[in-house]
């Protein structure tokens, strides 16, 4: 049974097939994947696909993927998970991605929180890790917040339109 976590004004939940022209709205907007290592996406077909791999990867336990809804208005405003999970290593990834008309309200900080504490207490992680673009301050702004440690720099990491860039790896450990 996929989770949904709930918190003061957000639903995580599962993604359907419904949800997939809001994801193409976030997944396709050049602002959004600038620091995302993501060729933005073109079609539906293409973002149901995306969503079907994401429900199988949650079947065979390798990740899971939330849309990030408003409780007041019922829409998706963006995307966040854990991937790269290992129940052997207790470790997974996360990432998310917002709508740009979300940015700046705390809505990353609460998803980021949640899923959080659910890897942590559901997934029994011991590790949640991050790597982002030297350049996305608020994201790296956000995890140091929320009490990661960046561990270092990966250079020429990631590539956005051809484009190589730097990251930041950071880390949080399960305290006890």
């Amino acid at each position: 049974m996929f989770p949904t976590l709930e918190t003061e004004r957000l639903r995580l939940r599962e993604l359907s097939d419904e949800d997939a022209p809001a994801v193409l709205h976030c997944f396709s907007d050049a602002e959004v994947l600038r620091y995302y290592g993501q060729k933005p996406l073109t079609s539906i077909e293409q973002v149901k696909q995306i969503i079907e791999h994401f429900s199988r990867s949650f079947e065979e336990k390798r990740g899971i993927k939330w849309g990030i809804e408003l409780k007041a208005e019922g829409n998706i405003i963006g995307t966040i998970g854990l991937q790269e999970w290992s129940s052997e290593h207790q470790r997974a990834d996360i990432s998310y991605a917002l709508f740009p008309e979300a940015w700046g309200k705390g809505y990353a900080k609460e998803a980021v929180s949640q899923v959080i504490s659910f890897g942590f207490d559901e997934l029994r992680l011991k590790r949640i890790g991050a790597v982002v673009f030297v350049e996305n301050h608020a994201s790296n702004r956000l995890l140091t917040n929320a009490g990661f440690v960046k561990e270092g720099t990966l250079r020429n990491y990631m590539y956005q339109n051809e484009v190589p860039y730097d990251t930041h790896i950071y880390s949080l450990l399960k305290t006890y």
